[in-house]
């Protein structure tokens, strides 16, 4: 399965990448809480508070957005002008984030949506598109703010509302990855996409519950599509689980034949320490892009990994449809990397 010369398109789920197609350059900003996790050595920028001196919310997340993009771009010492195309996300509505970031960039949109699936969503469609070569250069970027997302599906920060256990943080921050063919960089070599799946979860403070069986699904299609296992990989992690979906997703797959007790995790259980009182974990967007984007690249760059499963997780709620007495449809997306050696 692992041939270059094997068909693009393996399954109605599951591409594979036969170019050399690699995340050449990747970049994170974050806020205060996320710099203070057991990750921040990793961050390329760390604000100090979560307005990251802006005057709102939503103008903080579209900071952090800029951030990631502009320290991407220093990063990988290119301009605007040289990237062909921007795919992003945030998880506000008609994506006010990504479409007030691409206005300054000038750079082509394709703003994208898949709740906090978004920062796999966009790779893996960005990959697409530099390996069929209708792009050269691709940036995909998502971010998230947990005040802005408060305040759009739950209760504004300010109100102090109270919070079960299951609930979860979601992370302050944006990340950003440039993909194009060789150089150095991990190499994309599959994406899985995922289906909607929906148990009947109606509680919007229990993500957990409902996104799992969505990235089972998803994990699940890319061991039968690709013919690999868990111990094809070292590292297979899910994007904003926590503590309550994480051991039920390893229930499920070992229900399925698959035993991945060794090799996997959750990006919302890697940024936080449990001390910090984020309760089950961190969610959003930025919970996978800030991990992906800084620690599991700088892993696979340094050769400490050698091949990377992940699998962003979204919940497609909105405020309407879950007040409105529907239950919570879920999505994931997997990506697949191997060193950048």
């Amino acid at each position: 399965m692992d041939s270059k010369k094997q068909s693009a398109r393996i399954s109605r789920q599951t591409w594979h990448f036969a170019e050399d197609v690699r995340v050449q350059a990747s970049a994170v900003s974050v806020g205060p809480k996320e710099g203070e996790g057991p990750l921040s050595s990793y961050f390329d920028q760390i604000h100090d508070d979560v307005y990251v001196g802006q005057q709102t919310w939503e103008d903080a997340e579209r900071k952090l957005m800029e951030d990631a993009v502009t320290i991407l771009l220093q990063k990988a010492s290119i301009k605007e002008q040289d990237v062909d195309v921007i795919l992003a996300g945030d998880l506000l509505n008609q994506n006010i984030t990504t479409n007030f970031t691409a206005e300054k960039l000038e750079i082509p949109l394709m703003g994208m949506y898949g709740a906090c699936s978004t920062s796999m969503l966009t790779l893996a469609t960005a990959a697409a598109l530099v390996n069929a070569g209708y792009v050269k250069k691709a940036i995909a970027a998502c971010s998230s703010h947990n005040a802005t997302a408060e305040r759009q599906y739950r209760y504004p920060t300010e109100y102090g509302g109270q919070k079960p256990p299951s609930a979860q943080w979601t992370v302050t921050g944006a990340g950003a990855g440039l993909v194009g063919i060789g150089g150095k960089g991990p190499r994309i070599t599959y994406a899985t996409m995922g289906k909607v799946t929906d148990m009947g979860i109606k509680d919007p403070f229990d993500m957990g519950s409902a996104m799992a069986p969505a990235a089972v699904s998803t994990i699940h299609a890319h061991f039968q599509d690709t013919g690999r296992s868990p111990k094809d990989y070292d590292l297979i992690v899910t994007g904003d689980l926590a503590a309550v979906g994480y051991p039920i997703v390893k229930e499920l797959m070992l229900a399925q034949g698959y035993a991945m007790e060794d090799m996997y995790n959750d990006c919302g259980l890697m940024i936080y320490y449990p001390e910090q009182e984020v309760f089950a974990g961190g969610s959003g967007c930025a919970s996978s892009a800030v991990v992906t984007y800084s620690y599991i690249m700088d892993q696979l760059n340094r050769g400490l990994l050698k091949r990377v499963l992940v699998c962003a997780t979204g919940a497609l709620l909105s405020p309407i449809s879950y007040q409105q007495g529907n239950s919570i449809p879920c999505i994931a997306h997997a990506v697949a990397f191997e060193g950048g050696a």
